[in-house]
């Protein structure tokens, strides 16, 4: 036969120890979880002009370098999800590669737009605007740095 008082007791105290754990993760600045990575993101987004030497920008992941992506064209970084651009010669831009029609990544970017083939939605190198296709929405601009001959994210 179970005691009474042993089974209160593992329940108070597997109780106890949930209300214990739940309270404190709550407010915890070192929980880890998404919505503290988004802070600390935005520090070295901050500094976005030269950096003095190295390769990459403060706190940014090297994407490509700058002769790799065509004057008038551009490159897609898929894993990123980034579509970098140069519209005219040294100017670089950056955009989501999730067509805002339906999220499909683009697939290519020729003849001066990026190009999504789920739909057939086109959007313009130069500032993501939607050029044709069913895409409601412009490509939003993403941050990048550049650093000599080094395009990273910022």
């Amino acid at each position: 036969m179970t005691n009474p008082s042993t089974r209160r007791t593992v329940l108070a105290t597997g109780a106890a120890s949930a209300l214990l754990l739940g309270c404190s993760e709550y407010g915890d600045e070192n929980s880890g979880g998404d919505t503290e990575e988004a802070p600390s993101a935005a520090p070295s987004a901050a500094p976005s002009g030269s950096a003095s030497g190295g390769d990459t920008a403060p706190g940014g992941k090297e994407l490509t370098r700058t002769a790799d992506v065509p004057v008038g064209g551009g490159k897609i970084f898929k894993d990123e999800k980034v579509v970098v651009t140069q519209p005219e010669e040294g100017g670089f831009k950056a955009f989501s590669a999730v067509c805002t029609h339906q999220g499909c990544l683009v697939a290519n970017v020729s003849d001066g737009t990026i190009n999504c083939t789920c739909h057939g939605s086109r959007f313009r190198v130069a500032d993501g605007s939607v050029a044709g296709g069913p895409a409601p929405k412009p490509l939003p601009a993403q941050q990048i740095t550049v650093t000599g001959d080094s395009i990273s994210l910022a």
